[in-house]
């Protein structure tokens, strides 16, 4: 099986014209594995995107595959999750609207992408060290945009697909770029360069996460300096560091990269998050996708 971007496939699909079935999430109830709009592509040797994995996806994708062989054009399914004939025991509900793509529904969906490309947060990476680098392709993946910055195009090593790159010493000009919501990640090999970009970060509006890499101690003196030079209390409350603090001791840069990401995911990505419980309704009889 092909496995593909979403973005990719779309764009394969308007040269090639090959058959495929979008199914697409419409509705939700109580825990699902995935939101409505989330969709996928199913063709015969070829897929795009997901609806949530396990047997809920797999049950999409048979009946898919049934679609391109019958020829029929559309289907609306709903599926419970843990009923008699799904064994994924989320517990919630999911309306799936099957149909084969054709040109008004793909540029439905590649406008439905674009919107959500263009809805995501900007994180600027500041250093392209070890540390750097893992992070660079630990966050790479994530529905960010994410800009790379270093004055040493050596260091950068294979850069990730998506990862917008600049090679420049000119930190002040990039970071004053940074758009409403952005975050910044400080992680350059000089203790002076790293205060410089954080001093600029935590007095410049709209800003949302501030990440520097170092320990408390380091912190406790870039607070006494910070405020000497005219930070106040409310910006210094920006500031993270150490980094992706979760109490774990481990200093290998690959392991600061996945606890920092998870930082990452909760400071940028869902700044305004609040657990709460789900008080979804069930409602009407549903029935059981069938392959």
């Amino acid at each position: 099986m092909n496995r593909l971007s979403l973005k990719d496939l779309l764009h394969q699909w308007w040269q090639t014209q090959q058959t495929l079935v979008v199914a697409r999430v419409t509705l939700t109830r109580g825990s699902t594995p995935r939101e409505q709009g989330a969709f996928m592509l199913v063709g015969q040797h070829v897929q795009a995107g997901t609806v949530g994995g396990g047997a809920l996806e797999l049950a999409c994708e048979e009946y898919a595959r049934a679609m391109l062989v019958s020829g029929e054009q559309v289907c609306e399914q709903q599926v419970v999750l843990g009923g008699a004939n799904v064994s994924q025991c989320c517990g919630g509900r999911v309306a799936v609207r099957l149909e084969v793509l054709t040109p008004p529904l793909c540029q439905d969906l590649e406008r439905q992408l674009a919107v959500e490309h263009a809805g995501r947060p900007s994180l600027f990476l500041f250093g392209a060290g070890h540390v750097g680098r893992a992070l660079a392709r630990a966050l790479a993946p994530l529905p960010l945009h994410l800009v790379w910055v270093d004055p040493r195009a050596h260091e950068f090593g294979p850069v990730p697909d998506g990862v917008d790159v600049r090679v420049t010493a000119g930190w002040e000009n990039v970071l004053e770029t940074a758009p409403q919501g952005a975050g910044v990640l400080v992680l350059t090999p000089s203790h002076t360069l790293d205060a410089l970009i954080v001093e600029a970060a935590l007095q410049q509006p709209g800003l949302v996460y501030v990440g520097l890499i170092g320990s408390l101690t380091k912190r406790l003196r870039f607070e006494k300096s910070l405020r000497e030079v005219g930070v106040l209390p409310h910006q210094l409350e920006k500031l993270i560091c150490p980094i992706g603090d979760r109490g774990v001791r481990d200093k290998r840069p690959e392991v600061i990269a996945a606890l920092v990401a998870a930082e990452v995911v909760e400071k940028l990505l869902h700044p305004t998050l609040q657990a709460h419980g789900s008080t979804a309704q069930e409602d009407g009889p549903p029935l059981a996708l069938q392959g």
